[in-house]
């Protein structure tokens, strides 16, 4: 009988080995060949097409006159034309005890902007962006790196796609429940958790406004460029209660302190200079819902927020200088109020609630005060954003949100500072993302901002983008 069973099975049985000999052949190749028994490569490419209209209407009406301190030029009532943005990132994850992680990232992309070039940019095209880089705004892409082309260390202009080092961070664990990082660079937003459902800025939000509260931005400084240098700490307290910290130096890497005149705006050394200080505490009271509480102390060494998310962001304490801070700067009324320090205490909240099924309420605020240093001149700035997000919809995987906001804008100002905004900007953004498969993903979606930079005069602007992302 069993000879009989033997037979009866003898060609499945071939077949069998035939498969496992295979198996273990493709097993030794790839043993072979591999690219490492430690490292994993995965890489991200973001392509986008986008088109804007509206912005600053030009003229001599005093309400229209978006940019006290502009010194770029700019468009006057012009519709920016339509626009394709590209962004590559590749990492490398390497565990050596299978409890620690190094994350070397490099990047590249063809956002245009930047120091001495500011109409390369939507923003800077429209008349809305910052006056010196032209990219801050309240209109920005959310995958646009927030100083264009320029590193805002030494004021260097990169070209389009260059590759550069954009992240390398080592994670590990310390003791007990606390985890600790370091890394020449890094961003806030590596270490803190994100508690929006829509803050990927390649499967998220179409807006930099709408992904992360400003209080995270104003704690980065380089977003989309990873320059700053950071260490700090994970501890897990208990269930559902989660704490992170980091000091933070962008001009870490620099030797010499020279000024915004010797090409070095941001200061030198890891401790001298723009710093930032900053601590998440994150709340899982239950499975539906996510608290996230932000404070940062920061001071940055010329006039600047460093969020991206408003033109103020440089000159962000407006004051009327006497001769003496004029002159110490060759008469240029731009350049002193940026080169005063400002020191910065940032507080934020954001709050998610799965209320129903595959649905999610979003609501976050931010204030943020501003003193210059050696000036009496102060500046308070507020932003608030409410988002509805919705799972699964159209189909498995899709995701889609509607969010509306106030774009970061000067609430109240002391000392010497004045505030020229006379309106309050207003953000609308609705957007779907379509997973086409588990690597590539469409999201069309539109913003629209209502008296952008908070001035009347500025016309209503719109944004309408197309974002394909690949993932591997």
């Amino acid at each position: 009988m069993p000879s009989s069973s033997n037979a009866e099975f003898s060609a499945e049985l071939a077949t069998l080995r035939g498969r496992v000999d295979t198996l273990e052949a493709r097993t030794a190749e790839l043993e072979a060949n591999q690219f490492s028994t430690t490292t994993r490569l995965n890489g991200e490419v973001v392509l986008s097409i986008a088109a804007a209209g509206g912005g600053y209407p030009g003229g001599d009406d005093s309400d229209a006159t978006p940019r006290i301190l502009s010194n770029t030029g700019g468009a006057e009532g012009n519709d920016a034309q339509i626009v394709f943005n590209n962004r590559v990132r590749l990492n490398l994850t390497t565990s050596f005890t299978g409890s620690d992680l190094l994350i070397t990232g490099l990047q590249s992309y063809n956002f245009g902007g930047g120091f001495g070039n500011s109409t390369g940019s939507i923003p800077g095209t429209l008349g809305l962006g910052d006056p010196i880089f032209g990219t801050a705004s309240n209109l920005g892409l959310a995958y646009a790196p927030q100083f264009g082309t320029t590193n805002p260390q030494n004021l260097s202009n990169s070209g389009s796609n260059d590759i550069d080092l954009y992240k390398l961070l080592y994670i590990f664990p310390a003791f007990g429940d606390v985890t600790l990082f370091v890394g020449t660079n890094a961003e806030v937003t590596d270490a803190f958790p994100a508690i929006a459902p829509f803050a990927s800025d390649s499967q998220g939000a179409l807006s930099r406004f709408g992904g992360y509260n400003p209080a995270v931005r104003v704690s980065g400084g380089t977003s989309g460029t990873g320059l700053a240098s950071a260490a700090g700490f994970i501890w897990d307290i208990a269930d559902g209660i989660d704490l992170r910290g980091l000091y933070g130096s962008v001009n870490a890497s620099l030797p010499n302190n020279q000024g915004l005149t010797g090409g070095t705006p941001l200061g030198a050394g890891l401790f001298n200079g723009s710093y930032v200080l900053a601590t998440q505490l994150t709340l899982t009271p239950s499975d539906t819902l996510n608290i996230g509480l932000n404070y940062a102390n920061s001071y940055h060494q010329i006039n600047i927020l460093g969020t991206g998310l408003s033109a103020s962001d440089i000159g962000s304490v407006l004051f009327n200088p006497n001769v003496e801070q004029l002159a110490a700067v060759g008469g240029n009324e731009v350049l002193a109020v940026a080169n005063e320090g400002i020191r910065l205490n940032s507080i934020g909240a954001t709050v998610n609630w799965q209320f129903a099924p595959g649905v999610d309420l979003t609501l976050s605020g931010a204030y943020i005060f501003a003193d210059l240093v050696d000036v009496d001149a102060s500046t308070n700035f507020i932003s608030w954003m409410a988002g509805l997000h919705f799972r699964d919809i159209f189909g498995e995987g899709n995701t889609a949100a509607l969010l509306v906001g106030q774009p970061l804008n000067r609430a109240s100002v002391g000392g010497e500072a004045y505030n020229p905004e006379n309106a309050d900007p207003f953000h609308l953004e609705g957007f779907i993302n379509f997973r086409l498969n588990d690597n590539i993903s469409i999201t069309p979606g539109v913003y629209v901002v209502f008296d952008p930079e908070g001035y009347s005069g500025n016309s209503t602007t719109a944004v309408g983008a197309l974002r394909t992302t690949f993932t591997f």
